[in-house]
């Protein structure tokens, strides 16, 4: 007898789990892609089920709402700051690793830029993406053809970003009367697929939860292409050529056209306008070709596990299971911890019982 008789659904593409219950109609499937690729970079044919399940598990629950954290971005990291000194970690800033130190198959701590060394008590957990983790460790230290493998793995496309501030008044009445909302998604197509190249945008404006987010008077937002932009357009380009500023130009109308069905007068309302690009993730991100992260499709392809050739050495992040997406990654320095903490099969089950998984 089966324990766990959907375990297996789980590990396979969201779009058995909606075969499995017939869902037919097009505008929800078509709803539930979206989700599922932006979460993931990939359609529900693609994007593991487990991921899914993990999302919609807190998405509804009882009181949950999708709004925007206070204080944007800063606020979540400040939180998880909080949470690590609150048990005695430590966060260390502008502290660039060099190196990933192993000695007898062993990670046994990092080397920081600046030289100095700092040694783990137990174990190195890293949560830079695989192609970048590879590049820390010594070649040496790996088994021929594993390292090959990981850098084959496929990747997503890259975005297109648009950040504005703006004027907002008589804003009401330059929507006709409609009220700002926080988020906006726009599909151009859905015929084409939420994954066509620059067919869906999505807009966040954090000004109108959090009034802090902006001076007063104005709105913040951000508009992007989520993991539709080529990356192979922009290759080579020099930042500071005038060819670089005409195709930043070029790609990014149309997030001011997702922009504009939202507030028609935008243009003439803007303060502020930063245009990002695939170059622009991939400086600031450290994000191979500026990646969104790897293309691994559910039920063809299997997101690796936490632990690595290296003893002592764990990943997490979105190049290991489950995958891409906060809620992924979240789950998956849940699953590194774990792999510290439960060592044995009883106590992984015990786990499973918990989470009635």
């Amino acid at each position: 007898m089966i324990k766990y008789p959907n375990l297996p659904m789980m590990i396979g593409p969201y779009s058995n789990v909606l075969d499995k219950v017939d869902l037919k109609n097009k505008f929800i499937r078509n709803w539930l892609d979206m989700l599922c690729f932006l979460l993931s970079g990939l359609p529900a044919d693609g994007t593991i089920a487990a991921e899914v399940a993990f999302m919609f598990a807190e998405w509804y629950r009882p009181g949950v709402q999708l709004d925007y954290p206070k204080g944007g971005s800063d606020g979540i990291i400040n939180a998880l700051v909080r949470g690590i000194e609150k048990h005695g970690g430590e966060v260390r800033l502008k502290a660039h690793v060099s190196e990933i130190m192993v000695a007898g198959g062993s990670a046994y701590g990092v080397r920081l830029k600046s030289g100095e060394r700092i040694r783990a008590k137990r174990m190195v957990v890293s949560n830079a993406a695989m192609k970048s983790t590879l590049r820390l460790v010594p070649q040496d230290s790996l088994p021929s053809g594993w390292a090959e493998e990981q850098e084959e793995t496929p990747e997503c496309p890259s975005f297109m970003h648009l950040h504005l501030g703006f004027d907002a008044t008589g804003l009401r009445e330059a929507m006709g009367g409609k009220e700002l909302d926080c988020h906006y998604m726009v599909v151009n197509d859905w015929d084409r697929g939420v994954d066509a190249e620059q067919n869906l945008v999505l807009i966040s404006i954090p000004s109108v939860l959090d009034p802090s987010m902006a001076p007063d008077g104005t709105h913040a937002l951000h508009a992007y292409t989520p993991a539709t932009e080529p990356y192979d357009l922009w290759k080579g380009l020099d930042r500071s050529s005038e060819e670089y500023e005409k195709l930043k130009e070029e790609r990014s109308q149309v997030l001011w056209r997702a922009v504009e069905r939202v507030i028609p007068d935008i243009r003439q309302r803007v303060d502020v306008s930063l245009v990002g690009t695939p170059l622009t993730h991939e400086r600031f991100l450290r994000r191979h070709r500026g990646t969104y992260g790897p293309a691994i499709e559910a039920g063809k392809q299997i997101f690796p596990g936490p632990k690595t050739p290296i003893k002592n050495l764990l990943l997490c992040g979105d190049s290991v299971f489950p995958g891409i997406g906060m809620p992924a990654v979240a789950a998956s320095g849940m699953v590194a911890a774990h792999s510290m903490g439960l060592e044995t099969l009883g106590k992984q089950q015990e786990l499973l019982d918990d989470l009635r998984i």
